[in-house]
């Protein structure tokens, strides 16, 4: 009985020392983590208010109507991309070894 409380007790520093551990780690990754909690707020103002991101947009296609279009001209190839990709990706999961099939030992 008494060997069983030993351990428990040694397991029980052990895990505390691990837990401070972990927490030194962690307070390591704050600012990082800072960073991203900013960008989600940021994020979350612009869907609150969405009438700002339309007139920074609507200021930018009055100012610098090339550089626009030429930006959304490139986000429409990506979203062509983007979904081709997952078409491919979607069908090749459907059928994993179908692309093998051709190929032949020789």
């Amino acid at each position: 009985m008494i060997e069983l409380a030993l351990q428990k007790q040694r397991l029980q520093l052990k895990s505390a020392e691990q837990r401070g551990e972990l927490m030194a780690a962690v307070a390591r990754l704050a600012p990082a983590f800072a960073v991203v909690d900013g960008v989600q707020d940021g994020f979350r103002w612009l869907r609150r208010h969405p009438e700002w991101l339309a007139g920074g947009l609507v200021t930018l296609l009055v100012v610098r109507p090339s550089a626009v279009l030429r930006l959304a001209e490139r986000g429409f190839f990506a979203w062509q991309l983007w979904r081709k990709f997952s078409e491919w990706r979607t069908s090749a999961a459907a059928t994993p070894f179908k692309a093998l099939a051709g190929f032949r030992r020789t």
